[in-house]
């Protein structure tokens, strides 16, 4: 007795001869076993199965072995990228803030120059996250629009939102009614 299994990935359905199950698409685990299970127990090309699933032969391959060592667990997707800093290592930023504590005028690209001269490659804006993150920066006064102020009185609460240019507004046209010629 031979039963076919189907899996299309455009419909998001798993066919089979008793009735069909909905795959998530979002559901990678899932979609990789399938793939896996179709390649392998199916007897069908393996080429054309990684592609119907969006893979080559070589990624086919790394699954089936990951999956033969892990099981299940070791289909589910793993984080991409750099699994360590390898710019702001721990050396880079004592060395940062240290530079920072000896000169704290000093600004992040002469700290990051200083770290070039000693052969840490670490750029400015490495710096100035390394600063913000120890909570190092410079603080910024902040220029009031209306020095000298003071409280406002309700009856000007709506006049003071607007900034002082030094302009004078346009006097507006009084609309007057008939004119009365000869008084």
């Amino acid at each position: 007795m031979k039963t076919t299994l189907q899996f299309d990935p455009a419909a998001d359905q798993l066919t089979g001869p008793a009735g069909s199950l909905t795959i998530a698409p979002e559901d990678a685990l899932a979609r990789r076993f399938l793939m896996l299970l179709e390649g392998q127990c199916l007897e069908a090309n393996i080429i054309a199965v990684a592609r119907k699933h969006g893979y080559c032969r070589q990624r086919y391959y790394q699954l089936l072995e990951a999956f033969q060592q892990g099981g299940l667990p070791a289909l589910q997707p793993k984080k991409t990228g750099p699994k360590s800093n390898y710019r702001r290592t721990d050396e880079a930023v004592r060395q940062v803030l240290r530079h920072r504590f000896l000169d704290p005028e000093a600004s992040p690209e002469v700290v990051a120059q200083k770290l070039r001269q000693t052969h840490l490659a670490l750029s400015v804006r490495s710096v100035q996250r390394i600063i913000a993150d120890y909570g190092l920066q410079k603080k910024t006064l902040r220029t009031q629009s209306r020095q000298g102020a003071g409280p406002v009185s309700p009856g000007r609460a709506k006049h003071s939102a607007a900034p002082k240019t030094g302009r004078r507004r346009p006097a507006q046209r009084r609309k007057r009614g008939p004119s009365t010629a000869g008084r």
